[in-house]
């Protein structure tokens, strides 16, 4: 069991999926097959699948500057955008790659552009008055059209490419001809009295119908160039598309096969125009939406207007933006929503999961509208009531009911279908009298909300039981119980599993514990230096946790109301805080955008992730607790997964295959195929066992050839891995020799030009070259110590054998006269090596001949200092002296003693064995003198050895 808890622990959280703003305002176009929905968002155009409601594409400026306007082709081919440098820019937007950048010739930013039918032509509009005409397939520009005043915001090709005519429209709220044959201004359309905004031409091509900011709607005949119709729409119109001649739109009102047409403007809906009879015959329906507080001259709110109109025939649905910058996609023969997506949240304010299986997150933006998001889809559904921003949310424990409180003071309460996921409000409450910043859910029935205002105080609504099958208008709730609760704004409630208590945080820097069923004070929790932003209670333990500006949380006890424990990691404002894991963990957010998970037991920060890069206002799990749903200032809502045991999978099976590969590692270099063993080294990043392989190599025999051709085997990835690991091994001088031969066989084998294209390979040889000088200088001062010592080596041979005769006349008298013995000898034997060079055997007779002269002058001085004669000596000492001088030219075994007494034999016998241990010892002593001089310090060496040599020859 302690094993299992353990394993319940969480560790880490990762992205499952994000819903982030892709529109910010600016020009909108969608595909011809109806699948795509290109629009800018800043410095990118963001094409959008509507199939799956995500970006599939975008494509991004390099020099970050903003996208004036942009344009595809008929074809779907090419994407040309404009941005603030003046630069036009052709893409392959399937492969995000920019094909082709050219300068504009604008003085000032492109306003609006447009391709021709034939996706050959490109006109631009300029806020320099100009309009410009590009073929995109020769790349060069073909007309320079002046003439326009102010900016040139509207520009379309006429649909029938034989006429060679551009129209266009400036800020002088005229509509201009251009014959692109002469590159002259045919005609001029004036009727218009406000900005032009858009331009829609009929089938047959001798009909155009163009909208205004004047409210009208003009039908021209451009056979002879003047209006025929004028139709007063009493709206900002912003755009207009006509019906298509072919399908049923009887139920539009379309009851002739006349020209009709659709106006999408500042009402914030469609309407249907005949234009013979300048008559609106359809109005479409939008959900109920709340008066205004204020409205001037009787306009409707800027929130509700429609700012682009889009026909999609393809798919037979109709495509519109709001100035809310949400796009919704209706029924073209019914004009009923279908799809809706949110192209900017603005800032989220809270988020909850939604649904009974989790399957929705409704989300409080700032914004009266709250948003209900399909998680598989991302289609949202808009939901109106609020008339002011919507502050809090909380979900019953169900997950079909919730509740929301806002700046307008009031509560409501919101029932899903969960058959057709329709969200509708059921409840509705009022009585604060300042804006309700906390609201919370009953947690075992749906029996009773509680909301927390700025006005400081506690108010309890009980919720009917025939709520949730309700049908018609919200049920109007009253507060059953109201208490002044702290001094200020209440931040957050909190309901208790059991629903029995309620606890309460505020500015104040306290929390409150309440009986839920008459509000009674229970205990104050004190111990925040700042105020509370979060309460949770603990779904296992008697325990209540709280998030505070001070950057802490702590853990209350409910029994005795003191502080149990404090987790300090958050620099800043912890605003959010939850129980995940049953209890033991607790997970928070900041306002720094961080998302950190504790471990209750352990007091320690598990993780934290970068989530967001502003305040996180909302955070929430869901019933499996394997789900956290985010939801940020920077307008950004992700979903975090909790990927604990996919990770713990992930290690296990990849120690497995370490174990697996590690033994197969072993049978390869067991068995000498060093390739393989190498590349399955390389793959398991081991450097050291690359190294041992090498090393193994280069013991053979051939090991040179066989490493050039195991290193020429390894393909480029492995060889670029076995550069950088030369890179360590050659800062070691034990493993340099392998480094080396390896960049030796790189060099051999590889150009200059391929080695640079190894990724690394200057970092690598940044660190080869160094460490490569400094080897080669210590082997050039091994060599030079080695030198030498072979030069002493062969001077004490030379000295060896040229002092030979003298040791041996002075070992002999001495054991005559019966003086002590030398203490070593040198090695009569020259090697052959000596006597094979040139002049060495000279030079040794030469200090053969030098020693018994020397011998000579010491016997005489000696006999005429002592005045002594003795016959016996001097007949020993004659005998030894006719033996050395006759020993070279006749041989020692052939000299014959001149006195043959028992006594002289006796004598030499004794010398010559004497003479074989002394040479025995200097053999010994020679060898141990020249390995210590191999191993010792060249300098010591250099002292030693001339002392020892003149000492032995001073002896």
């Amino acid at each position: 069991m302690a094993s299992k808890t353990v394993l319940q622990f969480k560790t880490n959280y990762a992205v499952s999926s994000k819903i982030e703003p892709f529109y910010k305002g600016g020009k909108v176009q969608i595909s011809k097959d109806g699948k795509y929905i290109f629009c800018t968002c800043g410095t990118k155009v963001n094409i959008l699948d509507i199939a799956t409601g995500r970006v599939s594409h975008r494509v991004e400026q390099d020099d970050q500057e903003d996208i004036t306007s942009f344009t595809v082709s008929p074809d779907d081919e090419i994407l040309v955008t404009s941005s603030r440098a003046l630069l036009l820019k052709q893409w392959d937007w399937r492969e995000n790659k920019c094909t082709r950048t050219w300068k504009a010739i604008h003085t000032a930013p492109v306003a609006s552009m447009t391709f021709d039918p034939t996706s050959t032509l490109l006109a631009t509009g300029g806020c320099d008055s100009t309009i410009k005409v590009w073929d995109v397939v020769k790349q060069y520009c073909t007309h320079n059209l002046k003439g326009s005043s102010g900016v040139v915001h509207v520009v379309e090709f006429h649909p029938d490419i034989s006429r060679l005519q551009l129209f266009s429209s400036s800020m002088d709220c005229k509509i201009r001809i251009w014959d692109l044959k002469s590159s002259k201004c045919v005609s001029v359309l004036e009727s218009h009295y406000s900005a032009v905004t858009s331009l829609s031409f009929a089938p047959d091509g001798n009909t155009l119908v163009s909208s205004g900011r004047d409210k009208i709607c003009i039908v021209w005949d451009l056979k002879t160039k003047t209006p025929t119709r004028t139709v007063p729409v009493f709206e900002t119109v912003e755009a207009v598309v006509l019906l298509p001649k072919q399908g049923d739109f009887s139920k539009l009102g379309v009851k002739s096969e006349a020209l009709h047409f659709i106006t999408a403007g500042s009402k914030g809906v469609l309407r249907v125009w005949e234009a013979s009879s300048a008559r609106c015959v359809f109005t479409q329906t939008v959900p109920a939406r709340p008066q205004p507080v204020e409205v001037g001259r009787g306009e409707e709110p800027d929130e509700h207007s429609l700012t682009h109109c889009l026909l999609l025939p393809a798919t037979n649905r109709i495509a519109t933006v709001t100035a809310e910058h949400n796009f919704l996609l209706s029924d073209l023969h019914t004009l009923v929503l279908e799809q809706q997506f949110v192209g900017y949240n603005d800032e989220v304010l809270d988020v909850k999961f939604l649904g009974p299986a989790d399957s929705h997150i409704v989300v409080a933006t700032n914004s009266s509208q709250l948003k209900v998001f399909d998680l598989a889809t991302s289609n949202c559904q808009i939901l109106h009531g609020h008339s002011e921003t919507v502050l809090a949310l909380d979900v019953f424990r169900t997950g079909s009911m919730f509740a929301s409180c806002a700046k307008d003071k009031t509560i409501r309460v919101w029932q899903m279908n969960t058959e057709t996921g329709v969200v509708c409000c059921v409840a509705q409450g009022s009585g604060h009298a300042n804006a309700i910043g906390s609201i919370s859910c009953s947690r075992m029935k749906q029996s009773f909300v509680v909301s927390g205002s700025q006005d400081c105080t506690i108010k309890v609504w009980d919720l009917p039981e025939s709520l949730a099958t309700r049908e018609g208008g919200p049920e109007v709730l009253h507060a059953r119980v109201t208490e002044k609760g702290h001094d200020k704004d209440i931040n957050s409630i909190a309901i208790s599993p059991n629903d029995k208590l309620l606890a309460t945080g505020s500015q104040d820097r306290t929390a409150k514990l309440w009986s839920s069923t008459d509000l009674s004070l229970l205990g104050v929790f004190k111990g925040h230096k700042r105020g509370i932003w979060c309460l949770q209670f603990s779904p296992m333990d008697q325990i209540l946790a709280s998030s505070s500006a001070d950057g802490t949380v702590k853990l209350w006890g409910l029994q005795d109301f003191s502080c149990l424990k404090t987790f300090e990691g958050h620099d800043a404002s912890v605003l959010k805080v939850i129980f995940v894991s049953r209890g033991t963990q607790l997970l928070t957010s900041g306002s720094d955008g961080l998302l950190k998970l504790w471990t209750i037991k352990t007091n320690e920060c598990v993780k934290t992730v970068d989530a967001h890069e502003d305040k996180i206002w909302g955070l929430h799990g869901n019933k499996k607790d394997e789900l956290v749903a985010t939801g940020s200032a920077d307008s950004c809502i992700t979903l975090w997964k909790d990927v604990t045991e996919i990770e713990l999978a992930e290690e296990q099976a990849k120690q497995e295959d370490q174990v697996m590969k590690q033994q197969e590692l072993s049978n390869l270099i067991h068995e000498k195929k060093y390739v393989k063993a190498m590349g399955l080294a390389i793959s398991l990043n081991q450097p050291h066992t690359v190294l041992m392989v090498i090393k193994g190599i280069l013991t053979n025999d051939d090991g040179a050839e066989q490493l050039e051709k195991t290193i020429l085997k390894l393909r480029r990835d492995q060889k670029e891995s076995v550069m950088r690991f030369c890179g360590v091994w050659n800062t070691n001088a034990r493993n340099c020799q392998e480094a080396q031969a390896v960049v030796q066989v790189l060099l051999q084998h590889e150009s200059p030009e391929e080695l640079l294209q190894y990724s690394g390979v200057r970092a690598a040889l940044e660190g080869l070259i160094p460490y490569t000088e400094r080897h080669f200088q210590r082997i050039s001062r091994l060599l030079q110590a080695s030198m030498f010592v072979d030069y002493m080596w062969e001077n004490m041979r030379l000295t060896g054998n040229a002092s030979c005769g003298e040791n041996q006349d002075e070992e002999m008298e001495s054991s005559s006269l019966g003086g002590p013995a030398p203490l070593f000898t040198i090695d009569p034997n020259p090697s052959k090596g000596l006597d094979s060079e040139g002049g060495d055997s000279a030079r040794l007779e030469e200090a053969e001949r030098r020693g018994r002269g020397e011998v000579e002058e010491e016997e005489e001085s000696s006999q005429q200092e002592d005045g002594e004669s003795d016959d016996d000596v001097s007949a020993a000492n004659k005998g030894v002296k006719s033996r050395k001088i006759a020993s070279p030219e006749e041989g020692k075994e052939n000299i014959e003693p001149e006195s043959s007494s028992e006594g002289d034999s006796d004598g030499e016998e004794q010398m010559e064995g004497m003479e074989n241990e002394e040479q025995q010892l200097l053999r010994r002593e020679t060898e141990a003198r020249l390995v210590t001089m191999t191993a010792g310090n060249q300098a010591e060496t250099q002292s030693v050895t001339p002392c020892t040599r003149s000492m032995r020859l001073r002896r």
